[in-house]
């Protein structure tokens, strides 16, 4: 062992260490993408159900209204898991469905008013899709700024 020397330099002067952890951040971007269209498919179940566990589904448009945001908003969860290069596009549209979650059981109930636990729950569900489309909008940015530097660098 003579002739070996250690080298201290570590993985920095490694020549394929850029790829390496371009290919870290993908990986790690991918899982948290992952887990975000998790949990916006999950919100919207929720979000469809919630007349049921919350019982205001007698005869309320705040049940109809919850059922069909509920299924789209599952629907683009969906979408983002099973096809997310064709519905990367649709992940702005969660922010607007939180915000109109917040706002419909004035709106949608306006000639009758609607119930504290109806409020609190539309109120709570608009407050986390709203987060979670922020979130999803800043990933697809920081997806489309990496392709296009990966674009610009193999010019």
């Amino acid at each position: 062992m003579a002739g070996y020397s250690r080298h201290s330099s570590g993985m920095a002067g490694h020549p394929d260490a850029a790829e390496m952890r371009e290919r870290y951040a993908r990986l790690v971007e991918g899982r948290r993408m992952e887990m975000l269209e998790g949990l916006v498919l999950m919100t919207g179940l929720y979000l469809a159900i919630s007349p049921w566990v919350i019982h205001f589904h007698t005869g309320n448009m705040n049940t109809v209204n919850n059922l069909i945001i509920g299924i789209a908003l599952a629907v683009i969860g969906l979408g983002l898991a099973l096809v997310p290069e064709r519905t990367r596009g649709l992940a702005w549209l969660i922010v607007p469905l939180g915000v109109w979650m917040i706002i419909s059981p004035w709106v949608v109930s306006a000639g009758h008013g609607a119930r504290a636990g109806i409020v609190a729950n539309n109120v709570a569900v608009g407050f986390v899709t709203v987060a979670l489309g922020l979130a999803a909008v800043a990933m697809m940015a920081r997806h489309r700024r990496g392709r296009a530097r990966a674009a610009t660098a193999m010019r």
